[in-house]
């Protein structure tokens, strides 16, 4: 295995796939879940959200930084496993399946693992394109595939005794092993197999339960589990510690999003500002007359293009028929709400919030100035001639806190702005 390598995966089941309709390019060949990087977490996440009524039940939300977290231990688990064939017995694997057969039922451990690769599929069984006997039969990369079959069921049972896991144990829920097969007997007997091989890790344990440390310490946070393979298993990990620190950096900023109620209320000091005088335009005589109608311009360029038949995406290419129909009408204003140009970071921040589609908000800008997607300030100034002709105004507002936090207000003044430490 390559650590450097930021592809992280793990095992969801036959139902989950079917009921979330997960995107199959989500699956590696093996059929575990691939996370190459945050934006796929996202993606699983949102995926999950929308099947969710997280409008009465916000507390169901599905954040990435946990799916992100779940994958890495995981991995991690899956990483030491490696490391203990390396650095203990090459040979483990192949001598646990011979201990199993030894101990169990005739039959039973091969049932177990026929019922655990067709609940937990890899992607040719999935879509019943590979024979399950034959892949049993075969290897993967000169690992035989039962080898490889009985860590991922090890993982499994790791995964649902682990507390912190438990609100996602929908993905990986093994009660159907549980009661139709001898799945409990083999973790049990693959337990007393470990106990007769060298001890290993920080504490001197048996394998499973140095793998289990993890979660007895934390048990009903991720985070923790992370923080703690960070402090006693961190000699062990290598390059994996910079994509752990990434993972708990994930769950952090997440958790600074969630709006945990108001802080202390601090009331700006306005002494010295009494007889600051008005600052507002006098009404005019045409203000009490004017009708007018307002228009989200990006939906309204939508509408006209689909009417017309054309891309009419910017403010010149508004037709004239258009605004002919307005003074008709007896329209004396437009309204033009979002005109301004948005915030590269507030579609960013929306994206990672598990919306790949998102938009910028029209609240959260970058500056003042019209948007150059709608054709800047010229296509206004065309807007505007012709508008002016048939009598009709043009109107838009403006909130000066409305900025992004990479809006060019915040970065080259930040004195216009009431601030606190």
């Amino acid at each position: 295995m390559n650590i450097t390598n930021p592809i992280m995966e793990f095992h969801i089941s036959r139902r989950a796939r079917d009921y979330y309709q997960f995107d199959q390019s989500l699956f590696s060949l093996s059929g575990n879940v691939i996370f190459a990087n945050f934006y796929a977490t996202r993606t699983f996440a949102q995926k999950m959200n929308q099947k969710r009524d997280l409008i009465r039940f916000p507390e169901q939300a599905v954040r990435a930084g946990q799916i992100n977290a779940m994958g890495l231990v995981d991995e991690i688990l899956h990483f030491v496993v490696g490391l203990y064939r390396k650095q203990m017995n090459p040979e483990v694997m192949a001598e646990a399946l011979d201990w199993l057969n030894e101990r169990l039922d005739e039959g039973s451990l091969e049932t177990t693992l026929i019922a655990f690769a067709d609940q937990f599929p890899l992607l040719g069984v999935y879509r019943r394109e590979t024979d399950l006997q034959a892949y049993l039969e075969g290897e993967t990369n000169s690992t035989p595939n039962r080898q490889i079959l009985l860590e991922e069921m090890l993982m499994l049972w790791l995964a649902n005794m682990n507390p912190a896991f438990s609100p996602f144990l929908e993905l990986f829920d093994d009660s159907d092993l549980e009661k139709d097969t001898a799945y409990l007997e083999v973790i049990t007997s693959l337990k007393d197999f470990f106990e007769t091989q060298p001890k290993f890790g920080p504490h001197n344990l048996n394998l499973i339960d140095m793998l289990r440390t993890p979660a007895i310490a934390e048990p009903h946070s991720l985070s923790g589990q992370l923080d703690y393979m960070r402090q006693k298993w961190g000699y062990l990990l290598g390059d994996y510690i910079f994509r752990l620190l990434r993972s708990l950096d994930l769950i952090s900023e997440e958790d600074k999003a969630i709006f945990q109620g108001p802080g202390p209320a601090r009331v700006y000091d306005f002494t010295g500002l009494d007889l600051e005088i008005e600052r507002f335009s006098p009404d005019s005589d045409w203000m009490p007359s004017l009708v007018m109608l307002a228009k989200n311009i990006f939906v309204w360029l939508d509408q006209l293009s689909k009417q017309y038949r054309r891309p009419i995406s910017r403010l010149d290419l508004i037709p004239d028929e258009e605004l002919d129909q307005l003074a008709r009408w007896g329209f004396k204003g437009l309204w033009l709400i979002g005109l301004w140009e948005r915030s590269a970071a507030s579609q960013r921040i929306k994206q990672l919030r598990g919306n790949p589609e998102a938009v910028a908000s029209a609240y959260s800008l970058y500056n003042y100035q019209i948007a150059a997607d709608l054709g800047g300030d010229e296509a206004y100034r065309n807007l505007y001639s012709r508008a002016w002709q048939r009598g009709i105004r043009l109107a838009s507002d403006m909130v000066p806190n409305h900025m992004g936090i990479d809006s060019k207000w915040v970065i080259e003044h930040p004195d216009w702005f009431v601030s606190l430490d």
